[in-house]
Parts: structure tokens; C-alpha cells; sequence
């Protein structure tokens, strides 16, 4: 039964984060704010919450019977590889994704009224992070597994930014959209790193940590964040200058 409600959050896990990893493209490559851009953010959104949702359960199991949720690993790796990967990278990873889908989506709709982003709940997902992050390092501290304790450091300066920008009581339009790029993005980092990481594992068990896998999503995230952090710098200085000429 154990096994069964396993492999049914697995279907579930890979459908909505394929559908996530899809329409991730659709907002970053168009126009934005139009139409598409804010029916496909929403698309996106909603699938990765679902996602890190059903990934945050199968890292739970995983934790509970690490060997009894992965039988085809079996011979393969042992208990303690399998528990560190399965359960408290997964873990690291679902509630890193949980929480920059949420804060990304957030700071879209509520924009610059920090009043709105700082609930109880923000604030606690900030820390839910950064604490499965340390969890992480330490196993993997422990296991010998470096790559364990890179995504730690990713979860632990997630969440310390998160805290930094919902300090500024008066955020601009800059600030509040270079924060929404860069958790959504992030968020779709994490889904292609996934597919990579994970998905290798059940396929070439070799590749599971080869940094190659992990490191091409990460580059190409962090492009694409740079490259629309610029196009929103430059944005805004045209528009202080059209202001200026008209004052």
C-alpha cells in the first residue's frame, strides 16, 4: 500500500512539473504583463506548488522507509545514500520550490504593499526553508556529498533575501519585480534540476550526482535572471527620463 501511494505522488509529481517546466517558457520568452504572460504565470505557479507539494510528501516517505519507496535502488545504493537523497535533498528542494512559487506569485499581486506580504505564513516558509537547508548540509557534511551542501547554501540565501527585501518598507517598482523574477525563475531552476537530478537516477543511477546535471539548469537560470534584471534596470531609467524631459 506504502508503495502504491509512493508511485501514484510520483505520476502526480512528474505530470504537474512537466506541465510547470512547460509553461515556464511562456512568460519569460513573451511579452510581459500582456495576456499570455499572466494566464501562463498562473499556470505555472499553480503547478509548482502542486509539485513541490507532492515532492515535499515523497521526501517524507522517503525519510520514513527509504529503501522500501525506492526497491530498484536495492543493491545499488545503500540506506544512508538513499535517505540523503530522497528524502533530505528532496526535502531541501520541495520546500525551496514551495517557497519561491509562492513568493514570486505574491509579490506580482500585491506589488509594492509590503503590508500584504508579511504574514505569519511568509515568514515561516522563510525559515522552514533555511532550516531544511542547514538539515541538508549537515547530511550531506556527513555522507561526503558536496553537492548536498550546494543546495543548502542556495535554500539558506533564498530565504536571507526573502527576509532582506521584506524588510524594505518602501519597495520600488524595480525592487519588487527584480524579486519576482528572480524566485520564479529560481522556481523553474529547481523543476529543471529535478527532471535532471532525480529523473537520472531512476534511468543512469551513474549520473545522479555528476555536477553537469545540476549545473546546467543553474546556469541557465541564472542567464536568464541577469538578463531581465538589465532589461528591467534599463526600463526603468527610460523611464525617469521620459519623466524628466516632460518635468
Amino acid at each position: 500500500m506504502e508503495l502504491l501511494v509512493f508511485h501514484t505522488l510520483v505520476v502526480a509529481h512528474i505530470i504537474t512539473g512537466a506541465t510547470g517546466a512547460l509553461a515556464f517558457w511562456v512568460p519569460v520568452i513573451g511579452r510581459k504583463g500582456g495576456v499570455n504572460h499572466r494566464k501562463w504565470g498562473q499556470v505555472f505557479t499553480v503547478a509548482l506548488l502542486c509539485t513541490g507539494s507532492f515532492a515535499l510528501a515523497l521526501s517524507l516517505l522517503s525519510l520514513y522507509d527509504p529503501m522500501g519507496t525506492h526497491p530498484q535502488l536495492v543493491g545499488r545504493f545503500d540506506e544512508v545514500f538513499v535517505r540523503g537523497f530522497f528524502g533530505h535533498l528532496m526535502l531541501c528542494a520541495a520546500t525551496l520550490t514551495i517557497n519561491l512559487t509562492w513568493y514570486g506569485w505574491l509579490l506580482v499581486r500585491h506589488r509594492g504593499r509590503q503590508e500584504l506580504n508579511r504574514t505569519r505564513a511568509m515568514y515561516a516558509w522563510q525559515w522552514i526553508t533555511i532550516g531544511t537547508a542547514i538539515n541538508c548540509a549537515a547530511q550531506g557534511w556527513m555522507m561526503g556529498e558536496k553537492l548536498l551542501i550546494g543546495l543548502a547554501v542556495v535554500g539558506v540565501a533564498t530565504g536571507l533575501t526573502n527576509l532582506h527585501f521584506l524588510a524594505k518598507d518602501k519597495p520600488t517598482r524595480e525592487d519588487w519585480l527584480k524579486e519576482h523574477v528572480k524566485a520564479l525563475v529560481g522556481a523553474g531552476i529547481s523543476v529543471y534540476t529535478a527532471f535532471m537530478a532525480f529523473g537520472s537516477v531512476r534511468v543512469f543511477p551513474e549520473l545522479a550526482l555528476n555536477p553537469v546535471m545540476w549545473a546546467i539548469p543553474l546556469t541557465v537560470g541564472l542567464v536568464i535572471i541577469i538578463w531581465h534584471r538589465l532589461a528591467i534596470e534599463r526600463a526603468a531609467r527610460q523611464r525617469r527620463g521620459t519623466v524628466a524631459q516632460a518635468a
